[in-house]
């Protein structure tokens, strides 16, 4: 068996000192909070973690203040997609704007701006903006009459179409929805300019204006940006082309293998729903093909469901209507169950860790059962298998978790009220279901490990917005509801369980076993704080900031 768990070294010519002493603070070691602790590293190793009048100081070593603030783990992000994100931030990116005027500015003058492009790119706006009917594709024909303009969501569950890009797919009235995916009509049966799911593919695989070198800038830029988040390693959630974008293997390998993957990336290779077991195989070669130092395909994603604003997470009981009324409507099962759970059984018996996408407790329920089936047939191992996003968890399934040995993976932003789950989640869910949203207190108490991550360009991508949430239930500077209502308080977390959650169990999803905590001979990657959260009071932890990131004892952003 190949050693997927590997921690290679930043070269140690990039290191201006061998030694770093950070002190004059407090450190939460990746399970707990320590006051007056502080840190010593010696090539790339923690050597030493213990009050600063112990701490060995080595000849020669870089002293850090911390001033009062916090050392801990570098924070790792259990589901997300950097290249995505780049290539957002590179492009039009409409995900810090909240109005449809603005978002028509942005792409008005984006497209200015950039003549030469065939395509106008980028993405990032609310569905909640727009409300059920979604935008519309006459708007964007106004501001960029000229050429085809797709923008996807900022769940990338749907996509934002022109006129243009419409006619150059073929879409029409007579166009049939695909299996896996809906286009948005009027009532006379016309395309609005919405593509919602596996529909988006009908418009998206016929971009091809992105070189390899920008998706490798993407890249770059988002590894950037990562890093002074203080995130150190992540889980790739798609290595394939899902809907038609390419696939970020190739970027990785090249960042390997020019020396500049700083992160370490544990990938996920994409399950494509419309095949069946035949692919293990090339799944299992392409693992192969594809590791490299800081990099390995060590998993395999299964996308179960889609999501519950455009009623295509996987739910036991009918969406409601606007009026409160029961649909014909449960959402969808992309992988029909019974495959499932051959499909999860192959793969573990491959060695595979899988990372499904559940959204609805159906679709959490099935995940659940083909772990169930893998466990009964190959019987145990330690291959950690996760669901992510788990936002609808029946009550039955949430101590299944802990007996199957599932991580939940949660992206803790999501979990408050804002004009999304206001508008576009709690009026069309039965009321007891919507109350099962993101139990992540239950899930704990039940014997659940809990991981974290962001799904950026989803959402932001920073874990100390992630953690104000989960601890608070509530966005950290937002107004009304969003700011100052908790969303089902009683699911709060402590905030060492939210830290814990950004640290070792990330680290544990990603194999990466000799990271996520501060221990003697752990790899020193580190984040340090402008202050200590654990100090000051629980609805200002989102206040905190990032002011340096290592890894391998290397400072790579602040």
């Amino acid at each position: 068996m190949q050693n997927w768990l590997r921690i290679p070294y930043i070269e140690r010519s990039q290191v201006g000192t061998d030694a770093v002493v950070l002190r004059n603070g407090a450190a939460f070691d990746g399970h707990r909070y320590r006051a007056g602790t502080g840190v010593v590293v010696v090539e790339g190793r923690i050597r030493q973690v213990g009050p600063d009048a112990e701490l060995d100081t080595p000849a020669g070593a870089e002293e850090v203040d911390l001033a009062g603030g916090l050392v801990l783990p570098g924070f790792q992000d259990a589901h997300v997609h950097p290249v995505q994100g780049g290539l957002k931030r590179l492009r039009c990116d409409l995900s810090d704007l909240d109005t449809r005027e603005d978002y028509l500015e942005a792409v008005r003058s984006y497209a200015a701006a950039n003549p030469d492009r065939l395509w106008i790119g980028g993405g990032g706006w609310s569905m909640a903006v727009f409300g059920p009917t979604g935008p519309l594709a006459a708007d964007l024909d106004r501001v960029v009459p000229d050429r085809p303009v797709f923008l996807p969501n900022r769940d990338h569950h749907g996509a934002w179409v022109s006129s243009r890009a419409l006619e150059l797919a073929g879409i029409d009235r007579d166009t049939p929805d695909p299996v896996d995916g809906r286009i948005q009509r009027d009532a006379a049966g016309h395309p609005t300019g919405v593509l919602h799911e596996g529909a988006m593919n009908l418009v998206e695989r016929l971009i091809t204006d992105t070189s390899d070198d920008e998706y490798y800038q993407a890249f770059l830029t988002a590894q950037e940006y990562l890093h002074s988040l203080g995130i150190t390693a992540w889980q790739e959630a798609i290595l394939g082309d899902y809907t038609a974008l390419d696939d970020p293997s190739s970027v990785y390998v090249r960042a390997a293998d020019a020396g500049e993957l700083t992160a370490r990336v544990r990938g996920a290779l994409w399950w494509h729903r419309e095949h069946g077991l035949e692919q293990v195989r090339t799944l299992v070669d392409r693992r192969c093909l594809l590791e490299r130092d800081r990099f390995v395909a060590g998993a395999v994603k299964i996308m179960q469901d889609g999501v519950a604003e455009n009623y295509t997470a996987g739910m036991s009981a009918p969406y409601l209507d606007g009026c409160g009324c029961a649909t014909g409507n449960t959402g969808l099962s992309f992988v029909d169950p019974a495959l499932l759970r051959e499909a999860v059984v192959r793969l573990d018996a491959e060695g595979f860790q899988v990372h499904f996408h559940a959204i609805g407790d159906r679709a959490v329920r099935e995940a659940l059962d083909a772990v169930e089936q893998a466990r009964t047939t190959n019987g145990g191992n330690d291959l950690r298998h996760h669901i992510a996003h788990i936002q609808v968890i029946h009550p039955d399934d949430r101590a299944r978790f802990g007996s199957l040995g599932v991580t939940a993976n949660m992206q803790p932003l999501w979990a408050a009220y804002d004009e999304q789950m206001v508008d576009l989640t709690l009026p069309f869910l039965e009321p007891e279901r919507w109350a099962w949203q993101y139990p992540f207190a239950d899930l704990l108490r039940s014997g659940a490990r809990l991981a974290a991550g962001s799904d950026w360009p989803v959402s932001s991508p920073d874990p100390l917005a992630g953690i104000h949430v989960a601890v608070n239930r509530t966005v950290h500077g937002a107004s009304g509801r969003e700011g100052c209502e908790p969303f089902l308080p009683e699911q709060a977390i402590t905030l060492e369980q939210a830290f814990a959650a950004y640290t070792s169990g990330s680290a544990h999803v990603n194999h990466l076993d000799r990271s996520g905590s501060l221990e003697p001979g752990f790899v020193a990657d580190l984040a340090v704080l402008d202050r200590d959260p654990f100090a000051g009071e629980a609805g200002e932890v989102g206040a905190t900031r990032v002011v340096a990131t290592y890894v391998d004892g290397v400072r790579v952003s602040g």
